[in-house]
């Protein structure tokens, strides 16, 4: 699939459609969105588009089923899955070939309710704990709606707006709540397998006919803009749709750490090795590119909580965050070092 089927898949709504308002100028909040408190709005509202698809279009995975990771056949041994290792708590993969097409799984390990979250358009894979502040204990679904191209998740309590890759509630009550992200990380399937051969593995859900095993965005990452995404450039000698390592707002350009291998640095270790396999390349993701495994541990050695996501994203949701170049030294905000 070319990147003209992502636009068919994907349409460019968000180029086209006015921007959304609060609830009182646009009388489709009041009806799609009864319970979210538009007078809450921690952003621009003219930065916020539909991606496409409507409220809940994209279903949310909330009672998955798990398998023993030995009784899985159907993926490929570098296919990418999102590991959930805790400790004391059995290991479990969320294979992407599922959140390419659902963005949020609602899940329970243990005590502890987790939130699997994936933005398609950012490749970001980031788990929450689903426990907020206040005490509550939401569940998620996605919204449809984008902000500098990435998922909008809300909550089905309040139907506040949480943005997938930061965690952080934008619009409606809980604006400003930020959810804590866990130590997960994305690896291939086998070597998942050989780390946790006791492990457990999503099972495909049949819930819904979808084409699981390929992608609705075959050559998003050859593209020389993301073709969905409104918002600021990407600092010169920085493409937008290069990878970036995001430890909280710090971010390593996968291509240094892939030449490289290790780096230690800002009180965090990247550690780089081959075999995983990019999810917008071809239509088949058993075809594509190997773009690697990314870990992150602190000097302790114990993982820590980070994204690879697209370039763009950073720099629209971390403008000020740091470019984490070769032979950093000063720098000024937003821009590569």
């Amino acid at each position: 699939m070319k990147l003209k089927h992502l636009l068919v898949a994907v349409p460019l709504v968000a180029l086209t459609l006015a921007p959304i308002l609060g609830a009182a100028q646009n009388p489709f909040h009041a009806k799609s969105w009864p319970k979210t408190d538009f007078g809450a709005f921690l952003v621009d509202p003219g930065m916020i588009f539909s991606g496409g698809p409507g409220k809940d279009e994209i279903p949310s995975i909330d009672t998955p089923r798990m398998l023993n990771a030995a009784a899985e056949t159907r993926l490929d041994p570098q296919e990418p899955v999102v590991t959930v290792a805790l400790p004391g708590e059995t290991a479990r993969a969320y294979p992407l070939r599922y959140l390419l097409w659902h963005e949020v799984v609602n899940d329970r390990i243990g005590d502890m309710p987790i939130a699997v979250t994936y933005g398609a358009l950012y490749d970001s894979a980031v788990v929450y704990e689903r426990h907020l502040t206040d005490g509550a204990r939401p569940d998620f679904g996605v919204s449809g709606l984008l902000r500098h191209a990435d998922t909008l998740l809300f909550d089905r309590e309040t139907e506040s707006w949480w943005q997938q890759a930061s965690g952080r509630a934008i619009v409606g009550q809980y604006a400003g709540e930020m959810l804590r992200p866990l130590p997960t990380w994305v690896e291939s399937w086998e070597a998942y397998r050989r780390d946790h051969p006791g492990g457990l593995v999503m099972s495909e859900p049949v819930e819904w006919e979808r084409a699981y095993g390929t992608t609705p965005l075959a050559g998003y990452e050859n593209a020389p803009v993301p073709p969905l995404y409104v918002g600021p450039e990407t600092p010169p000698g920085i493409a937008p749709l290069s990878r970036v390592v995001r430890v909280g707002d710090k971010a390593w350009p996968l291509t240094r750490l892939m030449a490289e291998g290790r780096i230690a640095e800002a009180g965090v270790l990247l550690t780089w090795t081959p075999g995983m396999r990019s999810v917008h390349d071809t239509v088949g993701l058993s075809m594509a590119r190997d773009i690697g495994m990314v870990r992150v541990h602190d000097p302790a050695g114990y993982p820590v909580p980070h994204d690879m996501m697209f370039a763009f994203g950073f720099h629209a949701l971390w403008p000020g965050g740091q470019w984490m170049t070769a032979g950093c030294s000063d720098r000024a905000p937003g821009q590569p070092c």
